[in-house]
């Protein structure tokens, strides 16, 4: 029932970087099975694509040393035919084979990738608060965006190719030593010019992938903002709106890499002709050692031919050598995200649902401690009626903050339980617990698209008509007339197009859609202008009207309108009662009322 430890202490993403590489490999393919997907297959084509290429230069060399000079000291027309039609078969077979294997790796490995960037993202948010609020919100994002595009430069350009590039090398390495070792070793040094033979391709690859940058901005975007917002998205159970949304745009990212890969793997496979380049070096010694009698004329062009084999296996040498290391970096930091233990467990089929109405509150014996640190909270005992309005005041550090985060589940305590209506809300079913109770927090957090759409995350089936008249229940409907496309207008990212105190607005009509029968609120007027303070604080007496309502009171003037006052002290409940009764007492709160009271200039 409760969380593990372990799972408590757990408030950093676990880089992974004790794993060695091979099970840093093992893991990450059994994380994306895909990766898997027609690997032998794509192997059978990768041997088939050196063979057929192994084919090409004996055929020229049989043409010159044997058909050029037949029986009799006649060319034998039948042979090198014969040889001809071989080399062509050859070089059609070796283009399909090549293109078809690297295009398959490609298509593979973002399949794979596809699947650890959503498995990743969906962790996040199952991440302990603690986590997310302590790992730097660039830093979880790049996990499950850059990283993986490490990891891609090393599945495309490592795995089989590696065992393909070694085979193509020893293959041909072994050829040229049969018919001349000289000739080796100048094919060796001449493979330089080879890594030019992308330029050719370089405008096209240039523009496939100034999309992908732009598919790869839009992915962040729409990943970012409900990694920052993931307390509002899991306080309103949109886990699986917010996931279409991901999905869709790496979906996106998906197909414009896989289009970009396409031509890459297109002038891949090209590349390795152009390896006829370091033919030059083969002619000129092996002219010399054509007159000294160690060689052959078509043992020299078929030299010429051999060198192409070199080419593909030194680019993608090169390439594996210098992305491996980042690549598998990358890779255990995706995998320390997956692998790092999610502190909510929720008890699924298993667990009980929440009754509709106000709800009953109790703290019995509940002490909490961030991880590293004393505890914040001591044994606190605590009940609430339901359909009663409490204020929780206290010193910056008293714990308030703490109490609202235990109420809502979004930590578990360390010790005792925290019981809505008699059950512990870690036996309650998530998606009863986010139906039943909804936090409004101090900054209401708004996603880059429309006012509807964001009034909807307090309910995804709300209509219009519906959340027009939660607009005028709340008495904001004249604020929504007044925007200028009313609930089309888009409200930025992070709401930046709206004032504090119009965010702020938007969180209540949002809470009212949601219809929580516990309302847990971050003191919502504490951070908006004094022109909207009296239109918020009118909604929220409305939007409280017949629930239970624990509100975390940053300014007094919310405990004075409470029917009880809960006085924090570090982590310990001081005092509690009416705000009438307990100013007149010599305590606390009487201390903290006439400091308010002083600020106020009353």
């Amino acid at each position: 029932m409760s969380t593990t430890a372990a799972t408590r202490e757990s408030t950093t993403v676990d880089t992974g970087e004790q794993i060695p590489a091979l099970e840093t490999i093992r893991r990450g393919v059994a994380v994306s099975p895909e990766l898997r997907e027609g690997l032998v297959g794509t192997f059978l084509l990768a041997v088939l694509a050196t063979i057929g290429q192994v084919v090409i230069p004996i055929a020229v060399q049989q043409t010159l040393d044997r058909g050029l000079s037949g029986p009799g000291g006649e060319p034998d027309v039948r042979f090198m035919v014969e040889m001809g039609l071989m080399a062509f078969a050859a070089i059609v077979v070796t283009g399909v084979a090549s293109y078809l294997m690297t295009s398959r790796l490609f298509t593979t490995a973002e399949r794979g990738l596809a699947t650890l960037r959503i498995k990743a993202f969906r962790h996040v948010h199952d991440l302990p608060v603690l986590t997310q609020n302590t790992e730097r919100r660039g830093a979880l994002v790049s996990r499950v965006t850059s990283d993986v595009d490490q990891v891609s430069q090393f599945l495309v350009f490592g795995g089989i190719l590696f065992v393909v590039s070694v085979l193509q090398i020893g293959v041909a390495t072994v050829i040229m030593l049969f018919y001349s070792w000289q000739l080796t070793l100048v094919v060796w040094i001449c493979f330089l010019p080879l890594f030019l033979s992308l330029r050719f391709f370089q405008r096209r690859l240039s523009d496939a992938y100034a999309t992908v940058r732009r598919q790869v901005g839009i992915m962040l975007s729409a990943i970012s903002e409900p990694v920052v917002g993931a307390a509002v998205v899991r306080s309103y159970a949109v886990e699986e709106r917010t996931q279409k949304r991901i999905d869709a745009a790496i979906a996106a990212h998906q197909q414009a890499s896989t289009r970009a890969q396409g031509f890459t793997a297109f002038s891949f496979s090209l590349g390795g002709l152009s390896g006829g380049l370091a033919n030059a070096g083969v002619l000129i010694f092996g002219i010399w050692l054509g007159f000294a009698d160690q060689i052959t004329a078509g043992e020299v062009i078929a030299f010429a031919f051999l060198v192409s084999l070199f080419v593909m296996p030194v680019q993608m040498g090169t390439q594996i050598l210098t992305e491996a290391q980042n690549a598998i970096a990358g890779w255990r930091r995706v995998i320390g995200i997956l692998e790092t233990p999610a502190d909510l467990v929720d008890p699924g089929a298993d667990g009980q649902v929440l009754p509709r109405g106000p709800i009953d509150v109790e703290f019995r014996d509940v002490t909490y401690s961030y991880p590293g640190g004393p505890d914040v909270l001591h044994d606190l005992d605590m009940h609430i009626s339901s359909g009663t309005r409490v204020a929780i005041v206290g010193e910056t550090g008293s714990g308030k903050s703490t109490f609202a985060k235990l109420l809502t589940r979004l930590m578990d305590p360390r010790l005792g339980a925290v019981l809505l209506d008699g059950i512990d809300v870690r036996d309650i079913r998530q998606s009863s617990l986010r139906r039943s109770v909804v936090l409004v927090p101090q900054e209401g957090f708004l996603f880059d698209d429309t006012l509807r759409a964001n009034a909807r995350y307090g309910r995804l089936d709300a209509s219009d008509e519906e959340i027009l008249e939660s607009a005028m229940q709340l008495g904001l409907a004249d604020w929504v007339d007044g925007l200028p496309r009313g609930l089309d207008t888009r409200v930025g990212q992070r709401g930046e197009s709206l004032s504090a105190g119009e965010r702020q607005l938007v969180a209540l009509l949002r809470a009212h859609l949601a219809d929580p029968d516990l309302l847990v609120l971050d003191e919502a007027t504490s951070a908006v202008d004094p022109n909207l303070e009296m239109r918020i604080g009118r909604a929220l007496e409305r939007l409280m009207h017949g629930r239970t309502s624990v509100t975390i009171a940053h300014r007094l003037s919310t405990a004075e309108n409470a029917d009880e006052v809960v006085v924090v002290d570090r982590g310990r409940i001081v005092q509690r009662g009416p705000h009438a009764e307990l100013v007149a007492q010599d305590g606390v709160y009487a201390g903290l009322h006439a400091s308010w009271v002083a600020q106020q200039g009353r």
